[in-house]
């Protein structure tokens, strides 16, 4: 169901969006389009129309309304940037994090993206906007760690919203109001929000002041550093397991496909006797996000699989339940491709066959409701049964860290590492995610932006529809997130 733009073409649509330079498009017809085609996309295989309940809620009332809205802004749709921050709005506007429209020519790089700022960044630390970056050698601004209060005359909850809410990220979670606060003071070329604030009012200890910003001379670097100053950023590495004050450390940042994982798998087997010791180990998830043709939720399982052995884990899955398809033809082509990867990747053929099965089995009944004129259909998972001769093999505690950036496979291992005995969930709040999991992703007519869609729905699924996993009492990091000395150091007072 997808049309990817060849990799030339790619690269030059984002050089030509990214030097400002002028397309022969017109983007008030191509958002129309593409608002339109998404629309019709997920309400024609979007299983909330068939899943009743208060998870559906939200869908039901955006789908059609927040069309009309996104459809009455188009006026204001002149460029790509414009195009991209509409599109993005319309499907954040399902508060349901696993409906995403993003650029087709998207890069890491764009988190960094500013067309003009005032040399400042802040952070969401404790309920609050707070400074985390102030620019060397630039005079009259806040220090860091100053509290913003209100910018141009506006108090700050609704300025963020005007600027940030749905454009940005999901301000009614935590992990929205993290990963969107550096751009609260930024100009990202959204001609919707404005652009950076001419003053604000800072709180520094008891006193406040007015301070005007002035626009600085944008510098990538600055503004990478200033980004890379108030999020943790995964490093060029994103999996690897290294040594910290005398215990494993295993990072998985990333779920994606080209993360590396033949030499980080090998890397866990030749060092498994040493993680498996009494000392404990760390597994930093945070930042963990990456999609995945072969599933995201498999690689996280893998990786549990190889730590604590799949009959242990197994035996401790969640509750499987069941999941409801809604039976259309586009919902069952995405089976039959995905069975072909599964088959055609040979290490997950060998890895996962029973994932291969449970796909069969699914499309199969896929075929069966459409034969017979059903809108939808329940396929329970297997339940697993807990195996008492299985011993676990991990001998020490061990401490898995999370932040805002662990997001969807992210979530579906943490259902499952929370399960086993000896394991503590600790660090900031993650990302939620809704009922409606395993995305579908089409490209859009105009080919500049992805539509990506939960297809089924895990109806009895024990973490709650958008409830993210919160560390508890005492487990909780409170410090600077980027220093990752002082992360390091944290996590081993948690080991004593």
């Amino acid at each position: 169901m997808s049309r990817i733009l060849p990799v030339a073409a790619t690269a030059a649509l984002t050089l030509a969006l990214s030097a400002g330079s002028v397309l022969a498009q017109d983007f008030r017809t191509l958002a129309r389009q593409d608002l339109q085609a998404a629309h019709d996309e997920i309400a024609a295989n979007h299983p909330a129309p068939v899943v009743p309940g208060p998870a559906s809620d939200t869908f039901r009332a955006w789908i059609d309304a927040g069309l009309q809205d996104a459809l009455s802004k188009t006026g204001q749709s002149t460029s790509g940037s414009s195009h991209a921050y509409l599109l993005r709005y319309y499907a954040a506007g399902f508060r349901d994090s696993n409906i995403v429209i993003r650029p087709s020519y998207e890069t890491p790089a764009d988190r960094f993206m500013a067309i003009s700022w005032a040399g400042l960044a802040t952070g969401w630390r404790d309920g609050q906007y707070v400074v985390t970056y102030a620019q060397r050698g630039v005079r009259g601004l806040p220090p860091v760690g100053a509290v913003v209060t209100e910018c141009n005359l506006t108090p700050i909850e609704d300025y963020a919203r005007a600027k940030l809410d749905l454009w940005e990220g999901d301000l009614t979670t935590e992990a929205g109001r993290i990963t969107s606060a550096p751009y609260l003071l930024w100009n990202r070329n959204n001609p919707y929000t404005g652009g950076t604030p001419s003053t604000c009012k800072f709180k520094v200890g008891r006193r406040e002041r007015d301070y005007e910003l002035k626009p600085v001379p944008v510098d990538a670097a600055n503004l990478e550093a200033a980004y890379r100053a108030t999020l943790y950023a995964p490093g060029p590495v994103p999996l690897a397991v290294e040594t910290v004050n005398g215990r494993p450390w295993i990072h998985v940042h990333s779920f994606a496909d080209d993360a590396g994982w033949d030499a980080f798998n090998a890397q866990l087997q030749g060092q498994l006797a040493a993680i498996q010791g009494p000392q404990g180990f760390v597994l930093d998830l945070r930042g963990a996000r990456g999609a995945s043709n072969l599933g995201s939720t498999a690689r996280g399982y893998g990786v549990l699989n190889r730590l604590w052995t799949s009959e242990f884990t197994q035996s401790r899955q969640p509750t499987g339940g069941d999941f409801t398809y809604r039976a259309t033809p586009d919902n069952r082509q995405w089976y039959a491709d995905v069975i072909e990867r599964m088959k055609q990747n040979a290490r997950f053929a060998e890895e996962a066959p029973e994932v291969i099965v449970q796909t069969e089995a699914v499309l199969a009944a896929f075929d069966a409701a459409l034969a017979a004129g059903q809108p939808s259909f329940t396929q329970p998972q297997a339940a697993t049964v807990a195996d008492a001769s299985a011993a676990n093999p991990v001998q020490g505690p061990v401490v898995v860290l999370v932040d805002a950036g662990c997001s969807g496979g992210c979530l579906d291992t943490l259902d499952l590492v929370s399960r086993l005995p000896n394991v503590r969930i600790a660090g900031s709040t993650t990302a939620a995610d809704s009922i409606f999991i395993e995305q579908t992703v089409q490209r859009l007519p105009s080919t500049y932006a992805d539509l990506a869609y939960g297809h089924k729905a895990w109806t009895s699924r024990q973490r709650g529809n958008n409830q993210p996993f919160v560390p508890e009492q005492g487990l909780v990091y409170t410090g600077d997130p980027v220093d990752e000395t002082a992360v390091r150091a944290w996590v081993g007072t948690l080991f004593q």
